[in-house]
């Protein structure tokens, strides 16, 4: 491939990038102003991606992210979380609750792997399920590695509807509590998507994509006491995840 070829690849995956970053929709001088390139350039690259599929064009001349990349995504994610079930397992064999694996998509925590625990009371979080991040533990502990202007945009867009009494509503608060986690390195869901559950989760740190690895499990077993006991095997894990990309 030449190399104004590598540059127009480059570029057109840059222009795609900055359309997830604006929340899946931009205009051509939108793109302009967040890209630097030239609005003819912009032009050229947006009609050919498109024909292809990857950007659509809407009523109102704007250009949202296309349904291929639907496909591309959720094939990606499958093949991560197939690589990353091997360490669930031994996380699983190790806490004896359940372990899950979550990546951040555009505004949504999506499960790209789970192995359940032995208990016959376990969590059945299913394998994509989608979640708006501030309710869960692998959300917050994904969040708390961006920067807070950042999630304060994305916030914006989501709002923070309650999923049960304890979710965190108020994005002060929110934010205020990113910033703990940030510090001690894991986050805590403590009723917060589902009553009566309470979950660890460790952020994927430098890996292939952002994520969070969690464990999972009733409030009666997963006690504050047992929390402190696995967060080191949590924590292993997620260094492990992150040291050996797929």
């Amino acid at each position: 491939m030449s190399t104004g070829g590598v540059q127009s690849l480059q570029r057109a995956f840059d222009l795609l990038e900055r359309l997830a970053d604006a929340g899946g929709e931009a205009s051509l001088s939108e793109l302009a102003a967040t890209s630097g390139l030239p609005l003819p350039t912009i032009h050229r690259l947006i009609r050919t991606l498109v024909t292809l599929g990857y950007v659509r064009q809407n009523s109102n001349r704007r250009y949202t992210l296309g349904s291929r990349l639907i496909r591309l995504g959720e094939t990606a994610s499958r093949q991560y979380g197939t690589w990353a079930r091997p360490f669930l397992s031994h996380l699983v064999d190790s806490v004896e609750e359940t372990a899950n694996l979550a990546v951040l998509d555009g505004d949504e925590v999506v499960y790209v792997a789970q192995v359940p625990s032995k208990h016959s009371m376990r969590m059945f979080t299913e394998v994509g399920r989608r979640l708006l991040p501030h309710g869960t533990g692998v959300g917050k502990a994904m969040l708390s590695q961006l920067p807070r202007d950042e999630v304060r945009a994305l916030l914006d867009r989501t709002g923070l509807p309650a999923y049960t009494t304890n979710t965190i509503t108020d994005a002060t608060q929110l934010l205020d509590s990113l910033d703990e986690i940030r510090h001690r390195g894991y986050a805590l869901d403590e009723s917060e998507q589902e009553l009566g559950v309470r979950c660890i989760a460790v952020p994927v740190v430098g890996g292939p994509t952002l994520a969070a690895v969690s464990v999972s499990g009733p409030e009666g077993r997963l006690t504050k006491d047992a929390v402190t006991r696995i967060l080191p095997e949590v924590q292993a894990v997620a260094k492990q995840l992150a040291d050996h990309p797929s």
